[in-house]
């Protein structure tokens, strides 16, 4: 490329010291720095922070790693928004502050896909780690992004302008903004390029895992707004879609006018077996339940 456009990485922060995550965060700018990409911008949006992140970043600032801002804000999708709005990258991406990219060629090559293709965003592979320490690898399913959230949020890589054109984050969801967000640019039918390798490394958050009644409600409510126009959603047909990824095929049929004609007979054979893995996985919950119930004193009596 003659050119090198800027890429953006946005990072949201809080309390980094306090949550004992100045090693993680070291990592990550660490990396950053070695990546073989000459025009990479990193800004963190703080939230605030009343430790010692504020002299950690301004350690980093002075050393000419990183730009950051820091003032309340009312959670991670208003940081990610204020971030987009102050990034001078034709591209951007998103990293919490325990992530990193462990490939330093990646930006390197993502912005040269971006580029040649004329496309609006990546999706790639990465490696996700649960709560409990155990290694997820997540291999992107995007003829299941209408049923959930088909890649790690981290290994995207989005066009700037797209990001504005559309609205940026919901602020509204607090969990799953970037779920809604990728069914909308799935929707408008923008450009979506695969990377074909595992480049970053990302944390699961444990909020979701200890709040999954807000998970539930959120996904409830992107159902609704992206697909009320498409057909109408009744709670019963909502709860099937929630619970069993259970999509009516005439929603299913105008959704796979989304992606190329050749394609549609794989996007509903995807749909169709998420449909029976989540059902299959229901009925092992419920089968577990009831020999856990069969076999306490109360169920004996």
């Amino acid at each position: 490329m003659a050119d090198f456009p800027t890429i953006t990485v946005i990072t949201p922060t809080h309390n980094i010291v306090n949550s004992e995550l100045t090693d993680e965060f070291n990592l990550l700018v660490t990396l950053l720095n070695m990546q073989t990409y000459p025009q990479v911008e990193h800004i963190v949006i703080d939230k605030a922070s009343n430790d010692g992140t504020i002299q950690l970043l301004s350690d980093y600032k002075s050393k000419g790693y990183l730009q950051f801002y820091t003032e309340p804000d009312s959670g991670k999708f208003e940081a990610l928004n204020k971030g987009i709005m102050r990034a001078k990258g034709k591209y951007v991406t998103f990293l919490s502050c325990d992530d990193f990219i462990h490939d330093i060629t990646a930006l390197d090559e993502i912005v040269g896909l971006l580029e040649t293709n004329e496309a609006d965003y990546t999706f790639a592979p990465s490696y996700s780690i649960h709560p409990e320490g155990f290694v997820i690898p997540f291999i992107p399913s995007m003829y299941n992004a209408f049923q959930g959230m088909p890649c790690s949020r981290q290994a995207m890589v989005f066009k700037k302008s797209v990001l504005s054109a559309e609205g940026y984050f919901d602020e509204k969801f607090k969990y799953m903004a970037d779920f809604d967000l990728i069914i909308r640019l799935m929707l408008k039918d923008y450009a979506g390029i695969y990377y074909d390798k595992n480049y970053v490394t990302c944390r699961m958050s444990s909020n979701p895992f200890n709040d999954p009644d807000r998970v539930n409600n959120e996904c409830r409510q992107i159902f609704i707004k992206n697909f009320r126009n498409l057909y109408p959603l009744t709670n019963e047909i909502v709860d099937k879609m929630l619970t069993y990824s259970e999509f009516p095929p005439q929603l299913l049929d105008k959704l796979s006018e989304h992606f190329a004609p050749e394609n549609k007979a794989d996007f509903l054979a995807a749909c169709s077996e998420m449909n029976r893995l989540r059902i299959e996985a229901m009925n092992s919950t419920e089968n577990q339940t009831g020999e856990e119930d069969s076999a306490s004193p109360s169920a004996n009596q």
